[in-house]
């Protein structure tokens, strides 16, 4: 069991625009050759940060679209957001690490993917409970915009180059593990 990061990124670091959108990452389509479908399978339980939440509210449920995971999803939030009917979101704020333990024991052996955004990931990370970035380098630049991991990495080998894999001709997906002191 793991918990880790598996998200898209601009060639300059950011995942999301400023003003939290996500339809940059649109314009590719479905990736040949995408790591995802075999990535989901071994997914017990998710972590979201609310924008992800509200941008996946806005353009897939509002636009008639089904909730695309069958996994519990926490949802990272200081304020009062909707749910969906029929899926399982539950909603969290404060400290990440006894939120963990809940996705832990609901994910049953399985992994914890820590959807995003930027600053949720950096939660995990600060309170040491993130094990694996798996990165999806895309050949756009964005200028600006909510970074991939919005936290200072103290140690220089606090992570450690898994592989590198190019999909479609695209990405360049990159695997860290977090190395623990």
């Amino acid at each position: 069991m793991k918990t880790q990061f598996y998200g898209a990124s601009s060639l300059d670091g950011f995942i999301a625009t400023p003003d939290h959108d996500l339809g940059w990452l649109l314009q590719f389509g479905e990736v040949e050759g995408s790591s995802y479908p075999a990535f989901i399978r071994d997914v017990g339980a998710l972590a979201m940060g609310s924008h992800t939440y509200e941008w996946m509210l806005k353009h897939a449920i509002d636009a008639g679209q089904p909730w695309p995971y069958a996994q519990p999803a926490w949802v990272f939030s200081s304020r009062t957001l909707r749910g969906i009917p029929g899926a399982d979101v539950r909603f969290a704020r404060g400290d990440v690490q006894p939120v963990h333990q809940a996705m832990v024991r609901a994910a049953a052996g399985r992994n914890v993917w820590v959807v995003g955004g930027g600053e949720l990931v950096g939660q995990f990370y600060d309170a040491g409970l993130l094990d694996e970035l798996i990165v999806q380098v895309a050949p756009v630049t964005l200028g600006t915009g909510a970074p991939l991991l919005p936290r200072r990495i103290k140690q220089p080998a606090a992570l450690r180059l898994q592989s590198v894999a190019t999909l479609g001709g695209i990405f360049a997906e990159l695997r860290y593990a977090v190395q623990r002191p």
